[in-house]
């Protein structure tokens, strides 16, 4: 099979051509159709994750079909579609997973980081960490539900009952969760890079009733605040835009250093907390709730060959929505 491979950090990734894996007990053989590209993805990339597994194949978020079925798996059979997210195994047995804090697992580990995964023609996915995914999305437009998707359905969740709600960074990730904050009849504030008119356009389309570069403050005080963009700066920016025992949520798996700031900006009961991977729950919760909004994804779509361009496309901000890589054309 064709994969695109990491071999080092900070290097661009590789064609190669190597053996199709074969399903060990619990987990299922998948020829991948799409993979999105994800912020995470660049980190792992430009070293600002540690210790991955080298050589890697990134990529987790994944839709595929069960092309066989390994040894003690139930519930699945070939020729079904599949999503496989971030979380790709956990231990079960320690205090958090048995709190239902799985995503905080110390032995966990992670699709496209710790494991291989999806920038490629097959892969091999743990049975328990995959999922069915609505028929109403075609292959390409699915594949960001699985973590443009999920972690923004955690960052929501964890924004709480928040009427007016800030979204600073508007990618992938801000594209979905703007659509369900609508739907649940949230008014929206978004946030953009300095100079970035597409941005601004996009999230006006939907349905952001305020919109405005970073460093401007909102016309009202917010409820909450989400924070996409990896940049430790918006920090004490969005705590100022947020009221007396507003929530500001970190949403990405690495961000800059957040700069000291008056405690004045934080007092009042107010809340920063971070958003740390997903569980099943939220999969299983996101993925029955994007049909019925609908979320509808907007996606670029890349061959898998032309991963480093779809890499490049986002780390420039040059992505409308999603980076989708093509596997299966």
């Amino acid at each position: 099979m064709k994969v695109m491979v990491l071999e080092a950090p900070r290097e661009p990734l590789r064609m190669r051509s190597v053996l199709i894996p074969t399903p060990g007990p619990g987990q299922l053989l998948l020829r991948v159709r799409a993979c999105a590209v994800c912020r995470t993805d660049l980190h792992v990339v430009d070293g600002e994750l540690p210790q991955p597994k080298l050589p890697l194949i990134p990529g987790h978020e994944i839709v595929g079909v069960v092309e066989r079925v390994g040894p003690g798996v139930t519930g699945w059979r070939a020729g079904e579609r599949v999503g496989v997210p971030w979380l790709g195994w956990t231990c079960g047995t320690c205090d958090y997973c048995r709190r239902g804090q799985e995503n905080l697992c110390d032995s966990a580990r992670f699709t496209g980081y710790t494991l291989d995964g999806g920038y490629a023609e097959y892969t091999v996915a743990d049975a328990r960490f995959c999922f069915r995914i609505s028929d109403m999305y075609d292959d390409l437009e699915a594949a960001p539900l699985l973590c443009a998707g999920l972690i923004g359905h955690r960052a929501l969740e964890a924004a709480g009952d928040a009427r007016t709600l800030g979204i600073y960074g508007f990618g992938a990730a801000a594209h979905i969760v703007a659509q369900v904050a609508r739907f649940q009849g949230r008014r929206l504030f978004a946030f953009t890079r300095p100079g970035d008119a597409a941005a601004k356009q996009f999230a006006r389309e939907l349905g952001a009733e305020w919109v405005s570069e970073s460093g401007h403050p909102p016309p009202e005080p917010l409820d909450a605040a989400i924070i996409f963009a990896p940049v430790g700066a918006l920090v004490p920016e969005a705590l100022r835009a947020v009221r007396k025992g507003g929530t500001v949520v970190c949403g990405g798996i690495h961000m800059s250093d957040i700069p000291s700031f008056p405690y004045e900006i934080l007092w009042g009961e107010r809340m920063v907390r971070s958003v740390a991977n997903l569980t099943r729950k939220d999969a299983e919760e996101f993925l029955a709730l994007a049909p019925q909004v609908p979320v509808r994804t907007e996606v670029q779509r890349f061959p898998l060959e032309q991963a480093n361009e779809a890499l490049a496309a986002l780390r420039e901000g040059r992505v409308r929505g999603a980076a989708v890589l093509d596997c299966g054309a």
